[in-house]
């Protein structure tokens, strides 16, 4: 069910801060349940430090997603009416078990699975018109430039033979890319042989045509987009933008079950069975240990002696304190603040002030010591 709560400050610019936090979510079909699993616990823990109204897109700076990760960035990141997000980590689980089935509809005749097969040599195993039109409902009008936080998602265009990437960086220069996230979300979830490849034009607000995009899902490009996403904060940062601090290197935390097979390893296999043991999948993933990639052998092993779920518990706390770290440091957020305090009694004015005395220091040791860092899913 769509959120809806309450305004709350937004996350200051990382210029402000210690870190800057992206989050990246990969594609992978109805898979996509095992990320948002892991999102779900997170912002959990995030509404246990800072209440219930808390979602992730306050805590992120840029929310970056390829295929069914660029819908669930979407999904995250879209405002409603009262300019929070349109979802909660949770409604995003409940949207695949609900939907998947008629996204990819499952068909239990013996001989259904070679008749997709034979209809997959002249085109898309699925017509993709139930996902078209369920993502246009929720999304409507919603364009680029109104996402509550910055989001990073490739796709590929096939008349260019290129990758588009659709960011809110971007836009900035180049408003051809200011489309409605309908339409980026059924590009980049348009994986070839699933569903058909989406076609769509960028008007300004005069009817002229901005540009025209042929696309198919960005996992051709890049199925896990975080390289995409810190290549955008690079650029900006490279450019000279006062939003940012000068980059330090980057620790990366990723959340991986690379041990998939049989059904659980399809991307578009909708049994009610098949749905539930994705989400088992991703409980599971929580209780194992945080892992890195041997980059001798592409293999992910133990990296710390906590679980995926402890590392989860701290980041929580890590971003929390980096958002109170920013609004302390800010002087927009704390002038706000000072003239509260001055139009009420003393004894909030001087709260007001010890607000700002309470500064949390520029070093994270928790965040180094974890090995954790910006990148999550």
């Amino acid at each position: 069910m769509p959120s809806n709560e309450s305004p709350r400050l937004p996350l200051q610019q990382p210029a402000y801060g210690n870190l800057i936090t992206i989050l990246s979510i990969d594609g992978g079909g109805v898979r996509g349940i095992i990320p948002s699993v892991v999102l779900n616990f997170l912002e959990t823990e995030l509404q246990k430090l800072d209440g219930e109204n808390a979602r992730l897109a306050d805590y992120f700076d840029v929310v970056s997603g390829t295929s069914t990760g660029g819908l669930v960035t979407a999904m995250l990141t879209a405002p409603n009416k009262k300019n929070r997000p349109m979802f909660t980590a949770k409604d995003i689980t409940d949207f695949y078990l609900e939907h998947c089935p008629k996204i990819f509809p499952h068909d239990d005749n013996p001989f259904g699975h070679a008749e997709k097969v034979i209809k997959a040599l002249s085109g898309p195993k699925y017509d993709g018109v139930y996902l078209h039109e369920l993502v246009q409902k929720l999304l409507g009008n919603t364009q680029l430039h109104e996402t509550l936080t910055n989001v990073v998602i490739p796709t590929f265009d096939i008349k260019r033979l290129q990758p588009t990437i659709f960011s809110s960086y971007q836009v900035k220069k180049n408003p051809s890319l200011d489309a409605m996230l309908s339409d980026i979300c059924i590009g980049t979830s348009a994986a070839p042989t699933y569903l058909p490849s989406h076609t769509f034009a960028t008007e300004d607000s005069e009817g002229n045509l901005l540009g025209e995009f042929n696309l198919i899902d960005g996992g051709v490009a890049a199925n896990n987009p975080t390289l995409v996403a810190i290549s955008e904060v690079t650029q900006e940062i490279t450019g000279g933008s006062i939003d940012f601090f000068p980059i330090k290197p980057t620790e990366y935390g990723r959340f991986l079950d690379d041990t998939l097979s049989g059904d659980v390893a399809s991307m578009d296999l909708t049994t009610r069975k098949n749905l539930e043991d994705l989400v088992q999948v991703g409980e599971e993933l929580l209780k194992k240990p945080v892992s890195k990639v041997n980059l001798g052998t592409g293999i992910y092993e133990p990296y710390h002696c906590i679980t995926n779920e402890q590392a989860l518990i701290r980041f929580a706390k890590i971003l929390t304190k980096e958002k109170n770290t920013r609004e302390v440091r800010s002087p927009g957020v704390n002038g706000q603040k000072m003239q509260i305090g001055l139009k009420s009694n003393d004894g909030a004015s001087s709260n007001a002030k010890s607000t700002l005395t309470n500064a949390i220091p520029h070093s994270l040791p928790d965040l180094h010591q974890l090995k954790l860092a910006e990148k999550l899913v």
